[in-house]
């Protein structure tokens, strides 16, 4: 029998070389992006296979508050956060901190004073999707526990190479607890911003800049030159439905620091024993804003 011009004994050869081929081809693409989290001393280190430096580092020391840096942009190409740089000397990379919490700001002080850890765990240390924990204390004046956080970790690459970061936070209350209005507190993010630089960012209701300063969004887009990279490093913050406030007013100050502040709009409780939660996902990728990919991912969110 002949197929083509080829006898069966050889197109099966070529059908069965071809079909290693593919699976070698679909098991190397998988490989890409298989994650890792390794421990060293305090902190977590999530690697992505095939790249020697840890994409991010989770911070999770005794006496001071948790936060990630650095973060990398895909395949490990650029630090796309920066740690306490001069004009913000208390923005730690990606942390959370809260401003006015019963009178005590966690936002300005990320020292032994205000944080007490628990600990650092992890929940997935290999796959697609890694997940690791911190939970902390948060002190009242006395030292004692005023609340105790909890940040729930999850990450992915896309096919395409995009990290994909998701937060759960809650927040137990220890005792009554009031975060009073302020126009900043929460998730933020400090990327490496300095002067004459390139920055922008933009909101899902289109405004850029200082424009999106105060303003409601869905989620916001920041773009910022980053050494080493022929195009802008860019992280996108997107905000939950499920959480208070939402759409969150966001700040973003001269320096493109930003983050979706839960307080902006006035007051908001939780009662002793009782817990609250927020829900964050983050994207970094590199190049111009890519509307359809920060709406697909949105989409994809929501619906999970």
């Amino acid at each position: 029998m002949v197929l083509y011009g080829m006898k069966t004994s050889k197109l099966i050869a070529f059908l069965t070389l071809l079909s290693l081929l593919l699976n070698f081809s679909a098991a190397t693409i998988e490989a890409k992006n298989t994650l890792s989290i390794k421990k060293n001393n305090d902190n977590l280190e999530v690697f992505l296979d095939g790249v020697s430096e840890p994409l991010i580092i989770q911070n999770a020391k005794d006496g001071f508050r948790p936060y990630l840096h650095p973060i990398k942009g895909p395949n490990g190409n650029g630090v796309f956060t920066q740690y306490s740089p001069g004009h913000h000397k208390h923005q730690t990379g990606l942390y959370w901190g809260l401003t006015r919490v019963n009178g005590r700001d966690y936002f300005h002080n990320p020292s032994s004073k205000y944080w007490r850890k628990k600990s650092s765990n992890i929940i997935n240390n290999s796959g697609d999707n890694v997940v690791w924990e911190t939970i902390y204390e948060m002190l009242n004046n006395e030292g004692e526990a005023l609340m105790t956080e909890t940040q729930s970790w999850s990450m992915s690459v896309s096919k395409r190479g995009e990290i994909i970061l998701d937060l759960v936070w809650k927040g137990y209350a220890n005792e009554k607890i009031t975060v009073s209005k302020y126009n900043y507190g929460g998730l933020f993010l400090r990327m490496p911003w300095k002067r004459n630089i390139k920055a922008e960012t933009i909101n899902s209701e289109g405004d850029k800049n200082q424009t999106g300063e105060g303003k409601s969004a869905n989620w916001i887009d920041l773009g910022m030159e980053i050494s080493g990279l022929d195009e802008l490093g860019r992280i996108v913050i997107y905000d939950h439905p499920s959480n208070d406030g939402f759409p969150n007013q966001w700040r973003i100050d001269g320096q493109f620091g930003i983050g979706p502040a839960s307080a902006r709009r006035g007051d908001w409780e939780i009662k002793k024993g009782d817990h609250k939660i927020f829900k964050h996902r983050l994207i970094v990728y590199s190049g111009k804003h890519d509307k359809p990919l920060v709406n697909q991912q949105w989409k994809e969110w929501i619906k999970r």
